[in-house]
């Protein structure tokens, strides 16, 4: 004789961001050729980290000035055959490819027409942070184990730029904090070719 088991009430809970794992991560060079292949937007705000597609944060107000003046001041002294791109992708191998609010590069803006600069390339990455913080700090991971000599934060909310040196596979090595009223050393290819005053760089 069989018999019935009773069935309380349930509901099934509603978890509509819900995605399974583990998550596939894609290779830079896949990354590239969906990219090349035009199956993305230029409204598509995304970039590659590690192997995986992340959204890119929209600027907010003193974001936007603080990345105008980055670019201004790092325009008077970047030394001639050197150039600040502005938010474009950098290749980091083996499966990156930010796009930093500012970063120095070697060579001409033609230069790069059909390719993005690499670690060879970059002599200075920099990244304004006023809600991405965290993730600005966490990100200077990839960048030190791609070999970039140069990463800075500008911190925004603490009135500080966050400098980023010597860079190893398990992160950089140095870390020094320039506050207002003082001046950041700026070094391309191993040459000091100036100074910017934090405050040039805060809204």
């Amino acid at each position: 004789m069989s018999t019935v088991t009773p069935v309380s009430s349930f509901e099934s809970p509603v978890l509509a961001e819900w995605v399974p794992s583990p998550l596939f991560r894609i290779s830079l060079d896949q990354y590239e050729a969906m990219v090349n292949s035009g199956a993305f937007s230029e409204s598509d705000r995304f970039h590659l980290i590690n192997g995986y597609l992340v959204e890119k944060m929209t600027q907010n107000d003193p974001h936007a000035t603080a990345d105008e003046l980055c670019g201004r001041a790092l325009d008077k002294v970047i030394p001639a055959g050197w150039h600040v791109r502005s938010a474009k992708p950098v290749r980091l191998p083996p499966n990156s490819k930010p796009e930093p609010d500012r970063s120095v590069v070697r060579g001409s803006i033609r230069d790069y027409s059909q390719r993005s600069p690499g670690p060879a390339d970059i002599a200075l990455i920099l990244e304004v942070a006023v809600t991405s913080l965290t993730e600005d700090r966490r990100q200077a991971g990839i960048y030190a184990v791609a070999g970039i000599p140069h990463y800075w934060i500008v911190n925004v909310n603490e009135h500080r730029v966050e400098v980023y040196l010597d860079p190893s596979p398990t992160g950089f090595r140095l870390r020094g904090n320039y506050a207002s009223g003082e001046k950041v050393p700026v070094v391309i290819d191993g040459i000091s070719v100036g100074e910017i005053a934090v405050d040039d760089l805060l809204p």
